[in-house]
């Protein structure tokens, strides 16, 4: 069994330490390079738990023949035991005394986005009784699950804005430690939002007058090293909806990243940041005019061009069967175009391909005074290969790999002749 002394629960300041290697474990890495895990009797690392990612760092060591060691902790886990373990990709040996430095800005960084969510989780409950029920630090972004179907944008403002007065406030930030039996009694008259489900000692974060809650990571000693919190987006999820915020810097780098690209898209439009709003309305609009004109020349040129088709195609047999490919138009053009021709003339059956692309897309239509089923025979076609498709008896579509174009059309077109026949027969 190898526990460490957590030394960030006393002090999450700590960033320099000193400790003793036991144990060492070697893994297997990705690529099949070494890697190795180290135990150290006391550490100020934070393993990856509650929501709040692992620390990083080095770890310095002189070995007992002189050599200095310099060593970078790019993972750190915890196990079922109390123990953490460190990832390097260089082994120090058990018994060597080593002394640990933790990326400052990472940890600091983290100790801000996770009393702010503390905060921020604290200020939903109190004004909006929305509990959080999941809480994410990410690497650009963190996230709170709540328990909430819906929240107006005035409420969400509101939040955010309380939640920066308490910060403006620099309320103190204090750590503690009480038994699981007392903090079941705190949770009972409702002093703790909730408690984890486990035995022993409960380590308690209080955010003065505001917080009080069971949690093992680190954060800072007043509101105001929180530094400001924006809230970003609000997405619905399956439990409710997720808060994504930034905290401290994070904020500042958000809003110069929102600034910029303002600019940037003022600058595509010409226009000044203030004017953006109306511009992009303005664009909109035109667009979805441009489309219906678009939409509207497209009709009338399937209509023009199903025409000349349909003239171009005598009829033979009963039947006008109107077989054609195109590479250089769109697939919903093709089928507006084979709808087209089809209803375009008597006796008329078409099979169009859109072939600009592989799978090749494949459409088959017929006029009204035919009898047969156009998705039964591209199914049943379709299904020489495996491949499904299908639709209704006036007009079908499915994909086939363009090797097999050519002995799918022959194929439907051998069907739809047998069905006409079929049917001239029996009259």
């Amino acid at each position: 069994m190898h526990t460490s002394e957590r030394l960030y629960y006393s002090d999450s300041f700590l960033s320099t330490f000193t400790g003793d290697v036991t144990c060492v474990r070697e893994l297997a890495g990705r690529s099949g390079e070494p890697l190795w895990k180290l135990s150290l009797n006391r550490t100020a690392f934070y393993p990856t738990s509650g929501g709040q990612p692992f620390d990083t760092g080095k770890l310095s060591a002189t070995l007992r023949d002189g050599m200095a060691l310099n060593i970078p902790v790019e993972e750190v886990d915890e196990d079922e035991e109390g123990g953490v373990w460190h990832l390097v990709r260089e082994p120090i040996a058990a018994g060597i005394h080593v002394e640990g430095h933790v990326d400052w800005e990472r940890r600091f960084d983290h100790m801000q986005q996770h009393t702010g969510q503390h905060l921020l989780s604290a200020v939903f409950w109190r004004e909006l009784q929305a509990p959080t029920i999941s809480f994410h630090l990410g690497e650009g972004t963190s996230t709170i699950d709540l328990a909430s179907r819906s929240l107006a944008h005035h409420s969400l403002e509101q939040v955010e804005r309380i939640a920066n007065e308490i910060i403006g406030e620099g309320r103190p930030v204090t750590t503690r430690s009480v038994s699981r039996g007392e903090a079941e009694a705190m949770l009972a008259t409702g002093e703790l939002r909730k408690l984890p489900d486990r035995e022993g000692t409960i380590r308690l974060i209080d955010i003065a007058d505001c917080d009080k809650n069971a949690c093992g990571g680190t954060h800072v000693r007043s509101t105001g090293q929180i530094g400001g919190l924006l809230v970003r987006t609000v997405e619905k999820v399956s439990r409710g909806l997720r808060i994504e915020f930034v905290c401290g810097l994070r904020a500042v780098r958000a809003a110069h990243a929102d600034f910029a690209m303002l600019r940037e898209t003022s600058a595509l439009l010409s226009t000044g940041a203030t004017e953006l709003t109306q511009s992009v309305g303005r664009l909109l609009i035109e667009g979805k005019t441009n489309a219906k004109e678009r939409q509207k020349l497209r009709e009338e040129l399937a209509e023009f061009q199903a025409a000349r088709l349909a003239t171009d195609e005598p009829i033979e047999n009963g039947i006008r069967l109107i077989v054609r490919a195109w590479r250089d138009r769109d697939p919903d053009f093709v089928k507006l175009l084979a709808s087209r021709t089809a209803a375009s003339a008597a006796r008329t059956a078409v099979i169009f391909c859109a072939n600009d692309a592989d799978p090749v897309r494949v459409f088959v239509a017929r006029s009204s005074d035919l009898n047969f089923n156009c998705g039964q025979i591209l199914r049943e076609a379709l299904a020489q290969w495996g491949l499904r498709g299908g639709g209704s008896p006036d007009l079908a579509q499915g994909e086939v790999p363009a090797e097999h174009e050519s002995a799918l059309r022959n194929s439907v077109s051998d069907a739809i002749c047998r069905a006409v026949a079929k049917g001239h027969n029996q009259r």
